[in-house]
């Protein structure tokens, strides 16, 4: 069948892969776009499965909040390049993503999110986007991580889409919980409350401040010395975990007098940095 150079050029505007293997698709299809764009993803899913080991460094980490219905989501989708994370297309995948997971019947998977439709594209899933792209571009994605939170949640994402914070919480005050999300992705807490520390970790440094305080203060009575250490203690979680550690933007509270005095608890830290497993 004879395939038109404007008909290759239409098809090739669509899809954004190269006009011969465009042609070659629209040839072996009899023209049928359909077919034809079904053939070019068989091939590109082909091409791909020999570049799996391929690292991705880049990225972005995405959010999507709905305080009326009260669910909140979060995704890290990953690339090769920074500059394909930047793309219009890479971000109106990651940010359907998170929109889908925070609205729609919830996943446990990355596979049964991306299985899902595409918001406000009728007709298509973001499993067809999300592969279509990767056809178009040539490099590895990977879907690593999800989150659905239902529920009030103070919820922050930074400019760059390279951190992001969820805060499942009790209490209405959502400007709070996102101002406590900012302090999460700037001082990176280890743990939400000292009891949320590795004890294994809590007991090595007190003993490590009890040998080392009273090395140094030998004469002083043991009941002074154990106020030292616990006062050293003090220090370590107010450095380590969320509720302990001063508030930035009044260092003179902690973060748990900030939120006694907003009303509301923080129930967990979920707090993510691009291709790193932190919280």
């Amino acid at each position: 069948m004879e395939i038109s150079a404007s008909q290759v050029k239409v098809f090739r505007d669509k899809t954004g892969l190269p006009m011969m293997d465009c042609k070659k698709a629209l040839v072996e299809a009899g023209g049928d776009e359909e077919k034809a764009l079904e053939i070019l993803r068989k091939a590109g899913a082909k091409t791909m499965a020999g570049r799996t080991d391929r690292e991705t460094e880049s990225g972005r980490i995405a959010l999507f909040t709905d305080p009326q219905r009260g669910v909140s989501a979060m995704v890290e989708l990953l690339c090769e390049s920074a500059p394909v994370s930047n793309t219009e297309e890479f971000i109106l995948l990651v940010n359907g993503l998170a929109e889908q997971l925070a609205t729609g019947s919830g996943a446990a998977t990355p596979e049964e999110l991306l299985a899902q439709p595409f918001p406000g594209k009728p007709g298509v899933t973001l499993k067809q986007f999300y592969d279509d792209l990767v056809n178009k571009i040539r490099e590895v994605f990977r879907l690593t991580r999800i989150v659905r939170v239902e529920g009030s949640c103070g919820a922050y994402i930074h400019h760059n889409a390279a951190v992001g914070v969820l805060l499942p919480m009790e209490g209405t005050n959502l400007e709070l919980g996102k101002d406590i999300s900012m302090h999460v992705a700037s001082m990176r807490p280890q743990a939400l409350s000292e009891q949320d520390l590795d004890p294994v970790l809590v007991a090595k440094e007190r003993s490590f401040v009890s040998e080392q305080v009273r090395a140094q203060n030998a004469k002083k009575p043991n009941e002074l010395i154990e106020k030292i250490v616990d006062g050293k203690m003090k220090a370590f979680f107010a450095e380590r975990t969320l509720l302990n550690q001063p508030f930035v933007k009044d260092t003179t509270k902690t973060v748990a007098q900030v939120c006694d005095e907003g009303k509301i608890k923080i129930k967990k830290i979920i707090h993510w940095t691009l291709g790193k497993v932190n919280n």
